[in-house]
């Protein structure tokens, strides 16, 4: 299966293996590549930079330093996009940001989640959900944006929290079992998903 054909499948919500190795080696090219652009000062020549590892960009996007991305390519935004500093965007679904967009200082935008079943997540068990941000919004600091997780981004947990729950909130607390009706049947060695 082509690497195309691989996220374009990543972005149908179904399971796929997150511990193949070519995505490792497209994130091994993704830090290469932010860490170029978290060391160039030259406001010109980083947007260039961002031009290579986006997917898709509009006039003047600019991030400052500790930018991180999962693989780049996912990542669109349109003209004026401003990421403050430590932004991370986990694109393993298509990330779509709008025009004259703002995000605070420590922002992050993850697509990718590990499978709630325990032995599916361990065998590399990952699904990926686009992300959308339309024009003009501003995301202060600190905000996650996740399409599910199981300790919900940005909760505090200030208590043990049992196995096999969903929790979130400030303070964190349980949502919900995770059950039998949370399998998907992945086996990263049956070829059924990738």
């Amino acid at each position: 299966m082509s690497l195309r054909t691989k996220f374009n499948y990543m972005a149908t919500g179904r399971p796929y293996n997150d511990a193949d190795p070519r995505l490792g080696t497209l994130r091994d090219l993704a830090t290469l590549k932010t860490n170029n652009i978290n060391n160039e000062n030259d406001h010109a020549k980083k947007e260039i930079l961002i031009k290579e590892l986006f997917g898709s960009t509009g006039e003047h996007p600019f991030v400052n330093p500790n930018f991180r991305c999962e693989f780049g390519q996912n990542i669109h935004v349109g003209d004026n996009f401003y990421a403050n500093y430590d932004c991370t965007i986990l694109d393993g679904a298509p990330v779509y940001i709008g025009n004259n967009v703002l995000f605070g200082p420590k922002v992050g935008l993850y697509t990718s989640n590990h499978l709630f079943d325990p032995a599916e997540r361990k065998a590399g068990g990952c699904v990926a959900h686009s992300i959308g941000i339309g024009d003009n919004v501003w995301l202060g600091a600190g905000v996650s944006v996740t399409p599910d997780t199981i300790i919900g981004a940005g909760s505090v947990v200030v208590n043990d929290i049992p196995d096999n729950v969903i929790a979130a909130g400030n303070p964190c607390k349980v949502i919900r079992k995770i059950t039998a009706a949370d399998r998907t049947g992945f086996d990263p060695n049956s070829g059924q998903f990738l």
